[in-house]
């Protein structure tokens, strides 16, 4: 299990760097469009506050929680984008307003619960550091866009290692939302990280391997390039197979990104 204050803390950074990338924009630039068909930034953010407040209600009213999870499943193509259309309709200050309380308070109630516990989510339930993963992968691969959206590029941290980690884990995932049977035997994932450090996930002998930069590997598996324009490598057919569908976070995949040069 990861360390519950060290996720959390890491958490706050990440959301703390993206507030600096966007609380400086006109209304014109919270108006950009982004990569993801349809959302401009203000939807961007938009959506990470309103998964902030399902996060929060998932650990503090679980049974109210449990009707989010099914109108989602009455209507997964559109539970997600009705939620960033309704904030990104508010004023830009009010929405960075409601985001930035919504990871607050997120923050102080993930910090009171017992490590182990347990929290309902859309996919699988969650220990509170993997909710706080969860919550950073996100904050990181939305992060993306709106950094794409507004020509800047931003320096990889060590935090991407959160990314990666949630990333390996979902593997089995990622064929259940496919309605697909996820291979047996574990891979092998070796990752460059930003210092140069190689994180390791899995058993070293595995026949089905992985390898390539971490930031490559983050952007694959929360689906913010195509996997054409990212140095990720495979080594046997599964581990071929799983990178073409690889995603950390749940419900529906969405749309593939096209590779660069491609029109939107």
């Amino acid at each position: 299990m990861s360390d519950p204050q060290l996720v959390l803390e890491e958490l706050r950074a990440e959301g703390a760097a993206l507030e600096a990338l966007v609380a400086g924009l006109d209304d014109r630039e919270w108006a950009t469009p982004t990569p993801a068909p349809g959302w401009t930034v203000a939807h961007q953010i938009a959506h990470l506050a309103w998964t902030d407040d399902r996060a929060l209600e998932a650990a503090t009213d679980p049974e109210r929680f449990a009707g989010e999870v099914a109108r989602a499943a009455a209507a997964p193509e559109r539970f997600v984008d009705e939620g960033a259309e309704e904030g990104a309709r508010l004023p830009p200050a009010e929405l960075l307003a409601r985001w930035r309380t919504g990871r607050s308070r997120l923050h102080e109630v993930l910090a009171a619960r017992p490590p182990r516990d347990r929290l309902p989510w859309y996919g699988p339930p969650m220990s509170v550091p993997s909710m706080a993963t969860a919550r950073l992968m996100e904050t990181w691969a939305h992060g993306e866009d709106v950094a794409d959206a507004l020509g800047v590029r931003r320096a990889p941290t060590a935090r991407l290692r959160h990314v990666a980690r949630i990333g390996v884990r979902a593997r089995d995932h990622a064929y259940a939302v496919r309605g697909l049977t996820p291979p047996g035997e574990e891979f092998r994932v070796e990752l460059t990280g930003p210092g140069g450090e190689v994180w390791c996930y899995g058993p070293e002998g595995a026949r089905q391997r992985v390898t390539g930069p971490a930031l490559d590997f983050c952007l694959l598996v929360t689906r913010r390039a195509h996997p054409g324009d990212l140095a990720v490598r495979a080594e046997g057919p599964d581990a071929e197979r799983w990178l073409g569908i690889a995603q950390a976070f749940a419900g529906p995949p969405g749309p593939d990104r096209p590779p660069r040069g491609s029109a939107r």
